[in-house]
């Protein structure tokens, strides 16, 4: 996270920079270094209804990952590819209760 933080300092030098995060425990580390030029503003705990693209996140996993075995990684980011190029804003709707998104 450290090093992210510090590329996307880098990249973006000449801007204030809001990110938003939840409460996953590697964002809120004593160990996390936040450069300067980078306000971390939380999620509220538990909830989801404010983040979701962790919605999508699931789907993605229910659909693509979960109990699949694929022989190399290249054919796992192939499939990845193909679902995303694929998707849909019907799709993106209902997956994440979002219609209010795309009026």
């Amino acid at each position: 996270m450290n090093i992210f933080l510090e590329q996307m300092s880098k990249n973006l030098e000449s801007r204030e920079i809001f990110l938003i995060m939840d409460c996953a425990s590697w964002h809120r580390s004593k160990g996390l270094k936040i450069p300067e030029s980078i306000t971390i503003i939380y999620f509220p705990p538990y909830s989801p209804e404010l983040n979701p693209v962790e919605r999508f996140w699931q789907y993605l996993k229910d659909n693509i990952i979960k109990n699949k075995i694929y022989d190399s990684i290249q054919l796992l980011e192939k499939t990845l590819c193909v679902f995303i190029v694929c998707l849909t804003q019907d799709l993106l709707k209902q997956v994440c209760n979002v219609s209010y998104l795309f009026s």
